[in-house]
């Protein structure tokens, strides 16, 4: 989970119990909310957010590729959390086989282009390098 954007921000509360969802330590259900908001006002339809054991899947599309956006955490609460969100494309054999590689990449680099405006354009983030 290199990839993507690594920001610090006040704007999301950690609610109780909700590591208990994955696995200890890992937050984001606020996260994943706005940004679920931010992305469909953009006109991106995210199908569902999904719990994984890293974090939360924001699923836009399984076919003819998928298309979905990780939302993650790393530290402790406080002054030491930092937020990690990133675009992912994957599958799409038959498009790879018949030379739409591009199509997929530019999928992928302009949801990684809506995530970067998203959070640039909220004052209370402020984007870090990986932790």
């Amino acid at each position: 989970m290199g990839d993507g954007l690594w920001f610090q921000s006040t704007l999301f509360e950690i609610e109780r119990g909700e590591d208990d969802e994955i696995n200890p330590g890992i937050y984001g259900r606020q996260l994943s909310a706005w940004l679920r908001q931010k992305l469909e006002s953009r006109g991106y339809a995210i199908e569902d957010v999904i719990n994984e054991d890293w974090g939360r899947c924001l699923m836009m599309q399984r076919s003819p590729f998928a298309l979905w956006v990780g939302v993650s955490s790393e530290g402790e609460p406080g002054d030491d959390l930092v937020w990690h969100c990133f675009a992912v494309t994957e599958g799409g054999l038959k498009m790879r086989l018949f030379g739409k590689k591009n199509e997929i990449e530019t999928t992928r680099e302009r949801l990684d282009a809506s995530l970067r405006e998203i959070l640039e354009g909220e004052a209370a983030i402020r984007l870090v390098l990986e932790p």
